[in-house]
């Protein structure tokens, strides 16, 4: 019999998007691991450590409290929008009203998603940054409007140039996602770019989304700046923040979103027809990790995060695949060898080296003639990878 006795066709909408990048990585990785292969994966960027305990220990505490059983606010817990508020002063300089200026949200892959429902109608252009993280362009396409795609260049140090947006397009824009410190780049942004966007955002009645999800994955003592640092910015936008990199709560789906209190409730009103609010205990151990108490520890994963970034950026390097260390993300954006495409390259690793790399062009087309490895598996790994990728590279070499 049949599967099915009703129409199961995909609504419009869903056509349009292409399949979901780190799917179609994890259905080759898994045909090469049936093959009995042992492989090395550089994709997805997971956190592969553990949560701190302290945090993990304040879930278990508050899981077990009743009060805690029942809806929350689809806002947040004061205590969590005030934790926030606070992280956005201290680290940051930014002051937010936790009452108007910060709201809760189920990790920040789900606020990207739904912003653009919030503001965005058919007729009208959302601004994304390319190569991006493709979710943007996935919200984009799921609330019936139009991508348009700013190319992110090396020689411009990956930073969009707003001035090779036509006219026409940016008068129809209505929103614009961009990401710093970037995935998959690695790119940072400085306050002038910055200051650059707000200018841009109010010339031409844009909110501007800045996905921060690693802001807080920084090396050699650089420290990345919030978009809401800068003049203007609260005016014309919103950033949204993660604990999943920043604390290796990537499952637990917490995050909030700071700044413009309009933007923020037309989220939120978004978020109230969609989803319930965030699991009292998870908020309450998100409000322990956004202590202060675990800055040693954190200190702790990002020399994790050097050590790992250096064996494979040096090992890279020795082999003569020139590639510059991040200063921020756990991301490598590599260049691919001359004459090779980004897919070709990640084929070849994957077939004749059993490493998993992500095509650049996973991320938009301008994202050819790179690939992006992901520093979140253990030292021996990696250095096991470089070891293999050498052997790759001496194939394409001839030697």
């Amino acid at each position: 019999m049949p599967s099915s006795v009703v129409t199961t066709e995909l609504a419009a909408r869903l056509k349009v998007l292409p399949p979901y990048l780190f799917v179609r990585i994890d259905t080759l990785k898994k045909a090469m691991i049936a093959k009995g292969i042992d492989v090395i994966d550089f994709g997805i960027g997971d956190p592969d450590t553990a949560t701190p305990g302290a945090v993990v220990e304040a879930c278990a505490a508050a899981a077990h409290d009743p009060a805690n059983h029942k809806y929350p606010s689809n806002w947040g817990m004061p205590a969590f929008r005030e934790a926030a508020a606070m992280w956005m002063r201290d680290h940051y300089g930014v002051t937010c009203d936790p009452a108007k200026e910060i709201l809760s949200l189920l990790g920040t892959k789900e606020a990207i998603g739904h912003i653009p429902l919030a503001f965005v109608n058919p007729e009208d252009v959302v601004l994304i940054t390319d190569p991006g993280y493709p979710v943007y362009r996935s919200a984009t396409a799921l609330a019936g409007a139009t991508p348009y795609f700013i190319p992110l260049r090396e020689a411009n140090g990956f930073l969009p140039d707003y001035g090779t947006v036509p006219s026409d397009v940016a008068r129809r824009a209505r929103l614009m996602y961009i990401n710093y410190p970037n995935n998959p780049t690695a790119a940072v942004a400085d306050k002038a770019f910055f200051e650059r966007t707000v200018e841009f955002a109010r010339a031409n009645d844009i909110i501007v989304v800045h996905d921060a999800a690693y802001l807080e994955i920084a090396y050699d003592g650089y420290t990345p700046q919030s978009f809401l640092a800068v003049e203007g910015a609260m005016e014309v936008g919103v950033e949204f923040h993660s604990l999943s990199k920043t604390f290796n709560m990537a499952g637990w789906r917490t995050g909030w979103a700071a700044g413009n209190a309009d933007v923020l409730a037309g989220l939120a009103k978004v978020k109230s027809n969609l989803d319930s609010g965030m699991f009292q205990a998870v908020q309450l151990a998100s409000v322990e990790a956004l202590s202060g108490r675990l800055a040693s520890w954190h200190a702790e994963l990002i020399a994790l995060y050097t050590k790992r970034r250096d064996i494979l950026c040096d090992g890279l390097n020795a082999v003569g695949w020139k590639v510059a260390k991040p200063r921020a993300s756990f991301y490598v954006w590599a260049r691919v060898p001359e004459g090779m495409t980004s897919d070709q390259t990640a084929t070849e690793l994957l077939e004749h080296g059993g490493v998993v790399v992500i095509p650049g062009t996973g991320y938009g087309e301008n994202g050819e003639g790179y690939i992006r490895m992901s520093i979140t598996l253990d030292a021996a790994r990696i250095e096991e990878g470089v070891r293999r990728i050498r052997e790759v590279v001496k194939r394409w070499q001839g030697t």
